[in-house]
């Protein structure tokens, strides 16, 4: 199977579910698209419907569903032009949701901060962690 010999470290340091969720997902875009770039996305998308990415791994969502604009996309156009995401942050969460993320995080400054600024606040902090887990 390509997805296990593809599956980014992220997803190696979280539930068994969210790797089987972006496996099975990762295995069928390669069967309709062919291996690349594009099953990588298809894969992440259906991941972050279930799943968001906290600190260097994945975590269950309290509910189903897209986790920003780009995930909840249809037309063709979104499938062959990315666009901007909230890179595993569950941007549709609620500013209470993003700020107990953020405290658990330990994003500084998180008690003045809008919601698009927790989400990218939370995205930076979540970057930094994996960089750091991938250095280890």
């Amino acid at each position: 199977m390509p997805a296990r010999e593809d599956m980014p470290s992220t997803l190696r340091r979280s539930p068994k579910r969210a790797q089987e969720v972006w496996a099975k997902a990762h295995d069928s875009a390669v069967e309709t698209y062919g291996e690349g770039e594009r099953a990588h996305r298809t894969a992440f998308s259906a991941l972050k419907h279930q799943f968001q990415k906290i600190g260097d791994h994945w975590e269950p969502k309290d509910g189903k569903g897209p986790s920003d604009p780009q995930a909840s996309r249809r037309t063709p156009s979104a499938r062959t032009r990315p666009r901007e995401t909230a890179g595993g942050v569950d941007a549709n969460a609620s500013r209470s949701d993003l700020y107990e993320t953020a405290r658990k995080l330990g994003v500084e400054g998180r008690s003045r901060m809008t919601k698009g600024e927790l989400v990218d606040a939370i995205d930076k902090e979540n970057e930094r962690r994996t960089a750091r887990a991938r250095d280890r």
